[in-house]
């Protein structure tokens, strides 16, 4: 059974840090391109950062650009958001996903494997 498994959310203040985790198991995914997505309360997901296999493409929102930074261990069959100084207004639940093909990495049709997401809360 293939599954993405996310971790490391919870409840901060403005300013702090969080590092999200994302363990794959099931496949392989290291020929994979990883995304992260949110999902604020009564929106729709939003692309938040993309990576490539080989890390040699990474791609971010503007929104998280200079804040957010995305890695992946293919040896772990694991990718990680590391999200610095953090405000209200990325609060969301957080998705992982795999992409087998595709190019536009910023596009959630793209994906195939989904995650349940982890909770980030943000208070100012």
């Amino acid at each position: 059974q293939v599954q993405l498994v996310e971790s490391g959310g919870g409840l901060v203040q403005a300013g702090d840090s969080l590092r999200l985790s994302c363990a794959a198991s099931g496949r392989t995914f290291s020929s994979d391109a990883m995304g992260w997505f949110r999902r604020a309360p009564g929106k729709e997901h939003k692309f938040v950062a993309a990576i490539n296999w080989n890390a040699g493409r990474i791609v971010y929102s503007d929104s998280v650009k200079g804040r957010f930074t995305v890695s992946r261990d293919n040896a772990k069959n694991a990718v990680y958001l590391q999200m610095n100084d953090l405000t209200p207004e990325d609060t969301a639940v957080y998705y992982c996903a795999a992409s087998p093909s595709s190019s536009d990495y910023t596009a959630a049709p793209a994906y195939l494997y989904w995650g349940q997401g982890t909770q980030v809360t943000v208070s100012s």
